[in-house]
């Protein structure tokens, strides 16, 4: 392999997500609806990007072409150098309801996607317990979601996308259904998580003091059909934690993104 070949493999594989001269148009003729408009994006691997925009503007449509749920109208999408041809164990997706099977306990939902994919069992009883730690769900393994609180059910949602081992992490709204003092305590725990299992994270939310306080990047995407117009760069190292979004610095930020939301909403 040439030097020219390898400096070309190091930067595919360094590129989580790539979106090229994206599109997607929902309906044919008169009734026809652009929903993406020629969209090129570059996600680094491990890198947590926020997405906001006015609601129906395309976000959605995004993940899901991203996630391979839905096919573009023209352009592609690569996760790292590979095109999406459709659904894939590279990528998994947690919406805002709750996607736990309600008949299996805790540990039961997090073995079945590793078991789909036919991994071996000592492999699964390894994977299972340590993410189990991972989500601070060890001592509820055994419990149905039914007796779970709603951040804990959540907790659940995202172990059981992290068994996968998945390349990318896709989020549409996950906390959205939850309580301030929850969502809050989740957005720290998603942080928490990914910092010990690294994994590149497009976040969807609508709430934009959430998307600077997860993402290490705000993208806003206009109103239908959707592009992006604005690439924020997020700037606070470290841990984040309740003061950061009482610091002037934060709210600092919060007024820019908001007033590039609606310059565009």
């Amino acid at each position: 392999m040439t030097a020219a070949q390898l400096a070309a493999q190091e930067s595919q594989a360094d590129a989580g997500i790539e979106c090229i001269n994206l599109e997607h148009v929902y309906g044919s003729g008169d009734s026809a609806t652009t929903a993406l408009s020629r969209m090129d994006l570059t996600i680094p691997r491990h890198q947590i990007v926020s997405v906001v925009g006015p609601s129906g503007c395309g976000k959605s449509t995004l993940l899901n072409i991203i996630a391979g749920l839905l096919a573009p109208s023209s352009g592609e999408v690569r996760i790292g150098g590979t095109p999406v041809s459709g659904p894939g164990a590279d990528r998994a997706v947690v919406f805002q309801s709750d996607a736990v099977f309600p008949w299996f306990t805790v540990r039961e939902n997090l073995e079945y996607g590793p078991k789909a994919t036919r991994v071996p069992a000592p492999e699964i009883e390894r994977r299972v317990d340590e993410i189990l730690q991972l989500v601070g769900l060890e001592d509820r393994a055994d419990r149905h979601p039914k007796e779970l609180s709603g951040g804990m059910r959540k907790r659940v949602d995202i172990a059981r996308a992290y068994a996968n081992h998945p390349e990318v992490l896709l989020m549409d709204e996950p906390f959205g259904a939850l309580d301030t003092i929850t969502k809050e305590r989740m957005q720290k725990e998603l942080l928490r998580i990914a910092a010990n299992r690294p994994t590149t994270i497009l976040f969807i939310t609508h709430d934009l003091e959430e998307a600077l306080f997860v993402g290490q990047r705000v993208l806003v995407m206009s109103p239908g059909p959707a592009r992006i117009v604005a690439d924020i760069d997020v700037p606070f190292e470290g841990e984040r934690t309740d003061e950061l979004r009482a610091s002037s610095e934060f709210q600092s930020m919060r007024r820019e993104l908001r007033t590039a939301f609606a310059g565009h909403a």
